[in-house]
């Protein structure tokens, strides 16, 4: 019993001080060469990611691209692909997840007097995605495949749906005026531009 609280005091001496995955070729056959692999990190920012992404696909024309994430950048580089796939429209889209080896070296902050610093490497397997966005066709056969989402005609900001339904009148002067003096407007024998000064008098 006593081993137990030693030995969770001695973890609590080491510090992740390094983490790198294990690398591993794409899942992805015939890629052409130097196609664009977009590497999401846990701490990536979506709007650098996506800057030079949108880069190379529209200004190097780029025909085809990767995004690729590893456990809690799984989320992050789906969103990526999401953006793009809005932003672009027409990608076709396969989808593939594997597990990735994360290696973790933890070093020890205590090490024994007159001793070497002490490190730890930890292997861990964590869930992996990769997605490849083509402008080209793709097998739709092959496992992940995803067709381009069919763009909805008039999806712009002089369509209907995208400005909305058309906005009523402006509401009339009777409309604005307090329902006290509407009602006494009405019930007044004077005619309508005599009853319109005496309510501006009063307004």
């Amino acid at each position: 019993m006593a081993a137990k609280p030693i030995a969770q005091s001695g973890m609590e001496n080491f510090r992740k001080v390094r983490t790198s995955e294990e690398e591993s070729p794409l899942p992805f056959p015939n890629l052409p060469p130097g196609v664009v692999e977009m590497k999401v990190k846990e701490g990536s920012k979506i709007r650098n990611l996506m800057s030079f992404a949108m880069a190379q696909m529209e200004l190097k024309g780029s025909r085809q691209i990767v995004f690729s994430g590893c456990g809690r950048a799984v989320t992050k580089t789906i969103t990526c692909v999401e953006i793009m796939k809005r932003k672009l429209g027409g990608l076709h889209q396969v989808t593939k997840v594997r597990y990735k080896t994360l290696l973790e070296v933890w070093e020890n902050q205590n090490p024994l007097p007159g001793g070497a610093a002490q490190n730890l490497t930890v292997h861990k397997n964590v869930p992996s995605i990769c997605i490849l966005l083509s402008r080209d066709p793709l097998d739709p056969n092959q496992t992940g495949y995803q067709p381009p989402e069919p763009r909805e005609v008039g999806e712009d900001a002089s369509s209907p749906s995208a400005k909305g339904l058309k906005r009523p009148p402006p509401p009339t002067r009777e409309e604005l005026l307090p329902k006290k003096l509407q009602v006494a407007g009405a019930s007044s024998p004077q005619g309508s531009g005599t009853r319109d000064s005496q309510t501006d008098g009063h307004y």
